[in-house]
């Protein structure tokens, strides 16, 4: 349904920490003109476990204006209440999202039943497609495949962003769903190896600061050219790195701002990029040219 390089839009805010509505329109722009093949709004990158309900809605519905069509907009609406997730969720279709990124219920740490419960109960309640998330670093609970490939089987269900950066995990997935099921790396370092293992895309940190260079690697590697997605990404391998020198999104956000691309915002308890790393994270930036 989905494939290519789809960026974790990070959400711009101002000092005070509420949402700047005029660089969100702006990042939205720039990524369909440097080739991004589809955006994800308010996933974990863009700060959804910061954002109220209400500010959550208000931000997807912003960014389905702003895209108003160009490149599908796929809406996070993960939550670790059922309850919220359906609300989110129904809020996503109704604001016009093409389909919903729900990551696994974090915290709670739910058992593998419970998880298939919580995922089905949104995809029956609301009648939009629906992507699984799994990333155990960040929820402490790891969606198995074999709840995937139960999970696969809601006609709503059409896909997987797994971030655990196992790549043998993509060969028991694709066995357990099927060929129409969509696999998609949320791990940027992995990202090049599962496309050519035969995944649709990635889900990208990276693609926040370098979309057209991500575009073109997922590219190269959804045609099997090996050689020259493998060349693309060794242009990348520092910025997958680096941008994780502290919890995302804090280091992609600083970068954002020493482009120009937002201003120098986010919300408690995330904190602006600690002096120490920022250095090494401009270097990295610098020579991958995104800065001068």
């Amino acid at each position: 349904m989905f494939q290519g390089s789809m960026v974790a839009l990070a959400t711009p805010k101002i000092e005070d920490g509420s949402v700047d509505q005029e660089s969100l329109r702006g990042l939205v722009d720039w990524h369909i003109e440097q080739g991004t093949d589809a955006i994800v709004a308010v996933g974990t990158t863009g700060e959804s476990a910061t954002l109220d309900e209400q500010e959550h809605c208000r931000v997807i519905r912003q960014v389905v204006e702003y895209t108003a069509g160009r490149i599908p907009v796929i809406a996070g609406t993960g939550a670790n209440s059922t309850t919220e997730a359906v609300n989110l969720t129904r809020c996503a279709k109704e604001a016009g999202a093409d389909a919903c990124l729900l990551v696994t219920p974090y915290y709670n740490k739910p058992t593998q039943e419970g998880l298939f419960l919580h995922h089905k109960a949104v995809a029956e309640a609301v009648d939009i497609p629906q992507i699984l998330y799994n990333v155990p670093g960040r929820t402490a609970c790891d969606m198995l495949p074999e709840t995937i490939g139960r999970l696969a089987q809601v006609s709503n269900i059409v896909g997987v962003k797994e971030a655990p950066g196992d790549l043998e995990r993509v060969s028991s997935i694709r066995r357990l769903c099927g060929g129409g099921f969509d696999i998609f790396s949320g791990d940027d370092i992995t990202a090049r190896e599962l496309v050519l293992l035969g995944g649709q895309g990635v889900i990208s940190v990276t693609a926040n600061i370098a979309p057209r260079l991500m575009h073109e690697m997922v590219a190269a590697a959804l045609k099997g050219d090996r050689e020259g997605a493998e060349a693309i990404d060794g242009e990348l391998a520092d910025l997958h790195r680096n941008l994780f020198l502290e919890a995302n999104p804090i280091p992609v956000k600083w970068a954002l701002a020493e482009m120009g691309r937002i201003p120098q915002g986010i919300r408690l308890p995330l904190t602006w990029l600690s002096e120490q790393y920022r250095d090494t994270l401009r270097q990295t930036m610098l020579r991958a040219g995104l800065i001068e």
